[in-house]
């Protein structure tokens, strides 16, 4: 499956210690910025499929804001819990901006989260 990269919000609106959820080609992203570093997983989490971005980052991991599983942002790997890894999404700045890749086929049900009602 190929992966293009597109252009998501502008870098500055990204501060360190937060979570942003984006929707990226139809694929729910969540970018997070930790101690100075960019990343972007799935906004799901693989146990209960929930929004992660809902959720808090601290020391380069997100935590899920259902049962707590932590995830480490870098790679995806569950470091609280024995759940699968996240999905992780490469992404570089062009210019002010932060451009994300995401599979260029659109996400099966299987990747998006489950949302409360409001």
């Amino acid at each position: 499956m190929g992966r293009s990269f597109h252009r998501t919000v502008q870098a500055d609106q990204l501060v360190d210690g937060t979570l942003m959820p984006v929707t990226v080609n139809g694929w729910p992203v969540l970018l997070a910025m930790s101690e100075g570093s960019l990343y972007a997983t799935i906004d799901r989490c693989t146990h209960a499929a929930s929004e992660l971005s809902t959720g808090r980052v601290r020391r380069g991991a997100v935590m899920c804001p259902l049962h707590g599983a932590r995830f480490e942002l870098a790679t995806g790997r569950c470091i609280g819990g024995p759940y699968d890894p996240l999905m992780t999404f490469e992404t570089r700045r062009e210019g002010d901006w932060i451009a994300v890749a995401v599979p260029d086929a659109q996400p099966g049900f299987e990747h998006l989260p489950i949302r409360a009602r409001d």
